[in-house]
């Protein structure tokens, strides 16, 4: 890692009235990218599933957080647990094996594990001296239901949960988001860095010219954005003037969430659509399209799955066009660091406040 890599100047916080936008270079630099995976990836909550995606004993979902492979699994007893999916053996990646009870067994080597992570089964280590099973047990990670929603953190010390959607759940009431179902996952790989991304979603100042008929489905004159600690909601009445709306919802309002450092909640009554971004490398990364709805039955058979899903695809291509044109864009010389719309871009300074909040740890060691 450079020694100078990022300028203490680049980290002030101003008010938006007179603060610029992150430099450009943080958009392709690597070592940039190696930064924040220890900085944010590996230290903030991240979204991974919903528990209707394992709704048996034996179900698991294998992902990765902050570059750590993490094993969620729905156990015997009806709970959930998580674990660093590693062997304690030579590292090797777990699976569920199921049988009178479900265990965890090594794809490598074979040993098994409990639901409890505690290590039950080791093939042929009979004449290993001073070898205690009681040593050899999984690492759990830390996991947080919120809402029907799987969190998980890697970091020593996870940041307090509760901070971290402070509010979400009564601002949202009566959606109780625990009762929505899993119905499908659609994913993107975008030409372009994760952050710009997440900067695109956060303001509406580009919808007039990106996404012209979204324009008309929206009163965009009383588009607002919020933000707390750790998130930002975007929310817009809808249009008066609209007659085919599909996510207008029952009190023509719909709820925009952001999440930092990487997640979207886009809640509706009666559906629910996440994003997660991941980065894959300084210029490209995965979004991750979860779709969950109440009524999955009856949304198939009233025609709104299918009309959420060709709407939010046109949506995205538009998305997808305009961020990889600015991330071309980012790399000219007569470009490095813009302003912020007052009106427009309260959620792209809040994102890029918490980034540099991040940084700073960086700047203190």
């Amino acid at each position: 890692m450079r020694k100078n890599l990022i300028n203490k100047s680049d980290l002030d916080q101003k008010p938006i009235e007179r603060a610029e936008t992150i430099p450009s270079e943080w958009y392709y630099d690597p070592d940039i990218e190696k930064t924040e995976m220890d900085l944010i990836f590996k230290k903030e909550w991240q979204l991974v599933a919903h528990v209707s995606q394992l709704p048996n004993p034996g179900d698991s979902i294998c992902t990765q957080i902050g570059g750590e492979p993490i094993l969620i699994v729905h156990d015997e007893e009806n709970q959930f647990k998580a674990f660093f999916n590693v062997c304690k053996h030579r590292g090797g990646p777990l699976d569920v094996k199921r049988g009178n009870k479900t265990v965890l067994q090594c794809q490598y080597h074979g040993w098994t594990y409990l639901a409890d992570g505690s290590l039950r089964g080791v093939p042929q280590f009979n004449k290993v001296e001073l070898f205690d099973k009681k040593d050899f047990g999984l690492k759990p990670a830390a996991m947080e239901i919120w809402q029907g929603l799987i969190f998980i953190s890697v970091a020593e010390q996870p940041r307090d949960f509760s901070s971290v959607l402070a509010g979400v759940k009564e601002r949202i009431s009566p959606i109780d988001l625990s009762k929505f179902r899993y119905h499908q996952t659609t994913e993107y790989i975008i030409q372009c860095n994760w952050k710009l991304y997440a900067d695109n979603y956060l303001e509406g100042y580009h919808i007039p010219i990106v996404h012209p008929e979204l324009a008309k489905m929206l009163d965009y004159r009383n588009y607002v954005t919020e933000a707390e600690e750790f998130y930002s909601l975007q929310y817009s009445p809808f249009s008066k003037n609209s007659s085919d709306n599909i996510y207008k919802s029952e009190n023509g309002q719909a709820f925009y969430y952001f999440i930092y450092p990487n997640y979207m909640l886009n809640i509706l009554p009666g559906r629910l659509q996440t994003n997660i971004i991941e980065p894959i490398d300084p210029e490209t990364c995965r979004v991750l399209f979860h779709y969950y709805y109440e009524d999955p039955e009856r949304a198939k058979k009233e025609g709104i799955i299918k009309n959420d899903l060709e709407y939010s695809e046109v949506i995205q291509q538009e998305d997808i066009e305009i961020c990889e044109a600015v991330q071309r864009g980012l790399h000219s010389s007569a470009y490095d660091k813009g302003r912020f719309s007052v009106e427009r871009e309260l959620g792209v300074y809040h994102f890029q406040s918490l980034l540099k909040k991040s940084f700073r740890e960086l700047i203190s060691e």
